[in-house]
């Protein structure tokens, strides 16, 4: 194995179809040659969500297109590259499966390593890819499915110290926008809502806020906007636009308080020097803003919110990592619905055939 790296990544675990080519020449700093990024929110618009099935089709008709761009925006051809990179899970199973034999088939017909990505570790090791931060670090991991607090200690050793025990924020923010009849995908809709709203006009709650330790609750503030929204909507016939602000605005608040003073506690039990916060809901302005403050006293990164949501250049970047550290994955690599990044913790979310989900 040579010191300097060329790693191509997939990512297709939601709604997104990405390719990305990363490179790092020994120790200097990772270079992304290129990212893209093929959405699909024109597909699922009318569904008010992401429907799982087109999303697959999707994924199928646009990998090869996005890999070819990939390699053309880097300069490269596929035999150039080292090692192909691949979300293996956890996500939508459907994309899941069709990154996986795309990735197969690449590595196949290149004779290149594959490695499997958790999708997870990716946004977990995006502040090594954009800032070189160096291990241990806390990281608030905050994304449509899923909210964590772990300690990173390598490419491979996270240790979870709590997270939602229900709904992830980033679900919470496209339920919220669903409710209020805004367009998905609801965080962006919902921040430009509250950007007009007056957040102290409802009280909503701040769930398990008077409980100790690091676990979050979303579901119980969804429920108090519904309950709002009824409200308004029984004593005045429907909203206006200045009560979905309002609402936005009380709700985005809500999550912002919660997010900020759990990252004090975690930050107290973790002892780390450094904060990253990563995943789609870390593109938030407020919910970013909150979390510099909690921070005070040890380094904050919080990467570009284009690295911050789905995106290959990171699968990329773990993928070169682990492929660094020796590990590679056969033709037997699986394709996970569920693949929690600590493993050796209790889960904290589903279980059965499928397995723990978070």
């Amino acid at each position: 194995m040579t010191d300097a790296l060329t790693i191509l990544g997939l990512e297709s675990s939601c709604d997104d179809t990405g390719a990305a080519v990363v490179r790092q020449a020994g120790g200097a700093r990772p270079e992304i040659l290129s990212n893209v990024v093929a959405g699909q929110g024109a597909l699922h618009a009318a569904f008010g969500g992401v429907v799982p099935e087109i999303a697959a089709r999707a994924h199928v008709e646009k990998l090869d297109h996005c890999v070819e761009r990939a390699l053309h925006e880097a300069g490269l051809r596929l035999r150039e590259v080292d090692a192909i990179a691949v979300t293996a899970g956890p996500g939508l199973i459907g994309g899941v499966l069709a990154g996986v034999m795309c990735a197969k088939g690449l590595a196949a017909a290149a004779v290149k390593p594959l490695v499997g990505v958790n999708h997870l570790a990716g946004h977990a090791l995006t502040p090594r890819l954009t800032d070189a931060l160096p291990f241990p670090y806390l990281m608030l991991l905050v994304s449509g499915g899923h909210c964590q607090f772990l300690v990173v200690r390598a490419p491979d050793r996270f240790e979870r110290l709590g997270g939602t025990i229900d709904d992830a924020p980033g679900e919470a923010f496209d339920k919220t926008a669903k409710l209020l009849g805004l367009p998905q995908p609801g965080g962006p809709s919902v921040e430009q809502a509250a950007a007009r709203g007056d957040p102290a006009r409802f009280a909503f709650p701040r769930p398990l806020l008077d409980r100790a330790g690091c676990d979050m609750s979303f579901s119980g503030l969804k429920t108090a906007l519904l309950r709002a929204r009824d409200g308004l909507v029984a004593a005045q016939g429907g909203l206006t636009e200045g009560d979905r602000a309002d609402l936005c605005a009380g709700f985005q608040a809500a999550v912002c308080d919660v997010l900020a003073e759990k990252t004090r506690r975690a930050l107290a039990r973790a002892g780390t020097p450094a904060l990253a916060v990563a995943g789609g809901v870390a593109a938030n302005g407020a919910v970013r803003a909150a979390l510099e403050e909690a921070a005070a006293g040890v380094r904050f990164i919080a990467p570009p919110a284009a690295l911050c949501t789905d995106n290959a250049a990171m699968i990329a970047w773990a993928g070169l990592e682990a492929y660094r550290a020796g590990r590679v994955d056969d033709m037997g690599l699986p394709a996970r619905p569920r693949w929690p990044l600590d493993a050796a913790s209790r889960p904290m979310l589903g279980g059965g055939k499928r397995g723990a989900k978070a």
